[in-house]
Parts: C-alpha cells; sequence; structure tokens
C-alpha cells in the first residue's frame, strides 16, 4: 500500500516537460532575420527594439540595416562633413547619427542635416555665405553679434540705395520636393534689462516698391516673386520658391537671390540672418517658428 506506483505516463509527462522548455523565444530568431524586419522600420522604432534583448541589440547595429534609411546621396553629405577618411572608421550607424545632427562646412559658414523622417536635406546658409552688394563697406553694412541666429551673427544693413543678396550652390540633394526661404527682420534686437527690444529708428524704404526674388536651377526650374518686407521686430521666413529633385547622385547648381534696385530711394534697417533649404512639407512650421 505505502509502495509508490510510477504512472504509467511518467515518461510522456517528462517529454512534454522537457519540450515546454525548449519552446523558441526571441532569442532563437536569427539575427539576420531580426534584421531584415527592422529595416522596415522607422530609426526610433529600431532603436526602440534594440533594448529588448542581445540578439535585436546585435541585429539593429547591422550596416544593411542603417544604410537603408540614408539617401543615396549620403556618400557626397558625408565626405563634405565628415571627411573619406571617417566614414571608412565608422558604422552606417554611426555615419546616419552624425548626418541626422546639424553639421558645419564651408569654413563654418553653412549647416546640413538629414531630417528623421524623410531623409531628405536641411541646409542653413549664413549671410557670410552670401553675396552682399556693399558688404564691405561699414557705411552701408555692418555685421553685427546676436544669439537670434544659429550662426552667432547677422549682416545689418543701415542705408543704402542699391540692397542686393545672392546667394549660389553646388550640392547633391536626396530626391524630394524642397523650398528655399530667407531669414529676415527689420530692425536691429538686443537685450536690455534681460529683455529683448528692437531697435527699428533705421527702417524705412522698405513699404515704397517690393523686394524682388529669384530662384533658378541647372535642370532649368526659375521661381520669381515679389514682397514687400513687413513685420518689424520679428524674424520673418520669405519664400523665395521650390525646386524638385528627380535624379540621385547628381549635383544640383543653383542661384537666388533677393533684391530691391530701385535707386529712386534709400533702403535701411535691414537684418540678413540666413538663406535656408528645407524640405518643401516642412516650410509650414518653419515660417511659423
Amino acid at each position: 500500500m505505502g509502495a509508490s506506483v510510477s504512472s504509467p505516463n511518467r515518461a510522456e509527462d517528462e517529454e512534454g516537460c522537457g519540450s515546454q522548455s525548449s519552446r523558441p523565444s526571441l532569442g532563437d530568431i536569427p539575427e539576420s532575420c531580426i534584421s531584415s524586419l527592422l529595416m522596415n522600420l522607422d530609426p526610433p522604432d529600431i532603436c526602440k527594439l534594440a533594448m529588448v534583448n542581445r540578439a535585436f541589440h546585435r541585429a539593429s547595429s547591422a550596416d544593411f540595416v542603417w544604410e537603408s534609411k540614408l539617401p543615396t546621396s549620403y556618400n557626397f553629405l558625408a565626405n563634405k562633413v565628415l571627411g573619406e577618411q571617417n566614414i571608412a572608421a565608422i558604422t552606417k550607424k554611426e555615419i546616419y547619427a552624425k548626418l541626422t545632427r546639424p553639421n558645419r562646412f564651408d569654413g563654418g559658414a553653412k549647416e546640413v542635416w538629414l531630417e528623421k523622417c524623410s531623409g531628405l536635406v536641411c541646409l542653413f546658409m549664413s549671410s557670410k555665405s552670401l553675396k552682399i552688394t556693399g558688404i564691405d563697406d561699414r557705411r552701408y553694412w555692418n555685421y553685427i553679434p546676436t544669439e537670434e541666429s544659429r550662426f552667432k551673427s547677422v549682416a545689418y544693413l543701415q542705408q543704402m540705395w542699391w540692397v542686393e543678396v545672392v546667394g549660389e550652390l553646388e550640392f547633391e540633394f536626396p530626391v524630394g520636393s524642397y523650398s528655399l526661404v530667407f531669414r529676415l527682420q527689420l530692425g536691429k534686437a538686443s537685450k536690455r534689462l534681460g529683455r529683448r527690444v528692437c531697435n527699428v529708428d533705421q527702417v524705412h524704404g522698405w513699404d515704397i516698391k517690393p523686394v524682388r526674388f529669384q530662384l533658378s536651377t541647372s535642370d532649368g526650374q526659375h521661381s520669381l516673386s515679389e514682397c514687400y518686407l513687413h513685420g518689424p521686430g520679428e524674424w520673418v521666413h520669405y519664400h523665395v520658391g521650390d525646386f524638385v529633385v528627380e535624379k540621385p547622385n547628381e549635383p544640383t547648381i543653383m542661384k537666388f537671390s533677393l533684391a530691391q534696385i530701385d535707386c529712386t530711394h534709400t533702403k535701411g534697417g535691414l537684418c540678413v540672418d540666413a538663406a535656408i533649404i528645407c524640405p518643401t512639407r516642412l516650410r509650414e512650421r518653419l515660417e511659423k517658428s
């Protein structure tokens, strides 16, 4: 009676327990399969899944995963801001991380980065990278320091008859639609007792004739518009024009300008901060900033 009786199904029970302990888990998925899955996700989601386990972490660092998030023209941009030697020494994930942060080039006069969601370029060109008529004559123009510019200085016009600001650029843009705007302000801003004040005493001439904005590209795209400058004391983004890049890995050469060259009256009190190229879908957000 006290003897133990073996269950006829004991071997099956033990086998069943063994099969439960050997059920596949996330850690059993091949890294190559995980990487192929991650390619279809956005970068923020890839980074989140990298924390699941070691296999996901390793898979999330695969070069082909992050190369799929980079535009086909990324080598041009990487060479310009990182240099060829640096590119060869780092992973595609590191290249992506670096290119989606603002990077200065051309002696610090320009700043560029990849917009994370679209992979398109955002590019800022400082006033010092633009050709400004009379900029070397301090009777007309001065560079003034300010914390309101990402480049820490702006070109300020005191007074002049002929006002012309021209930009030229050769760049390989990822395929997509872009807008170009000027960031301008009427008046000279400063801080007084910790508060922002804007001197508009020298602002004049901008309500008599409109400013003409022009954009042309090497593949025949053109834009022309006119606008009166407005909003003294406020930074305003003036739309110059749009252009479309259809062919990857080919340079786009562009020329753009703002001009008010009616010599019947003087103009003054203008701050020129930068020319900005951004994905067209972001222009509205930029103009509200």
